[in-house]
């Protein structure tokens, strides 16, 4: 994999500051000591026909490599993965490849729904009356996943590829004390998030959001 363009959002809102996708790829990459370039689209970019041939939904992230465009933060993790042993070790590939789907699929849309509802729609009537069941669901996956994590550092033991997307969404629900009520998962967080891959990948996210701030941002 070489000469790599990540292209992520040229900026978002300070709530969704750290928390778009394309943070996920640039910690693969920190992880596995891949250089790689920041590419950015802005909203009047993100549905343009040129955009829209790179991405087909107008979304980030998306990853140029001499192999071509890759779309999608699991595949594109998966794929820089399978070139670093330590994010997805041979003993452990099949392990590694079912919890990077459980952070996706199982993990992932109950935080988000709960994230949507408080972060883009938390003014809206409807909220009232969804949100505790949104709760509910995000805590019931919150609990399965802590107990998971009992007297382990990482997932599989040891930091892969599957921790990179499980940390990143468990932080859509930062805004909220859920994953404080469960111990094991509290302190999983806080070890991934101090990683010195992961500081890395939010300096340089963090350079392009306040190099393209809006002046009345």
């Amino acid at each position: 994999m070489k000469n790599i363009a990540v292209w992520g959002f040229s900026w978002v809102p300070p709530f969704a500051q750290g928390l778009v996708r394309d943070l996920r790829v640039r910690w693969a990459l920190e992880e596995a000591g891949l250089a790689y370039e920041s590419k950015w689209v802005d909203a009047s970019e993100r549905n343009s026909e040129d955009y829209r041939r790179k991405h087909p939904f107008g979304m980030v992230p998306a990853l140029d490599t001499d192999g071509g465009t890759l779309i999608e933060s699991g595949a594109i993790v998966h794929a820089i993965a399978e070139q670093c042993e330590a994010l997805m070790p041979p003993d452990l590939r099949n392990e590694t490849l079912a919890w990077m789907f459980a952070a996706l699929n199982t993990v992932e849309p109950p935080l988000w729904n709960l994230f949507a509802i408080d972060r883009l729609h938390g003014d809206e009537a409807w909220t009232t009356l969804r949100r505790p069941g949104a709760v509910d669901q995000a805590k019931a996956r919150l609990a399965a996943l802590s107990a998971c994590l009992e007297g382990r550092d990482y997932l599989l033991g040891r930091f892969t590829a599957a921790d990179i997307l499980m940390a990143t969404v468990l932080r859509f629900v930062r805004h909220t004390d859920l994953v404080a009520e469960f111990s094991p998962l509290n302190d999983y967080l806080k070890r991934c998030e101090a990683r010195p891959a992961l500081q890395a990948a939010l300096r340089n996210q963090s350079a392009g959001y306040l190099r393209n701030a809006p002046a009345a941002a």
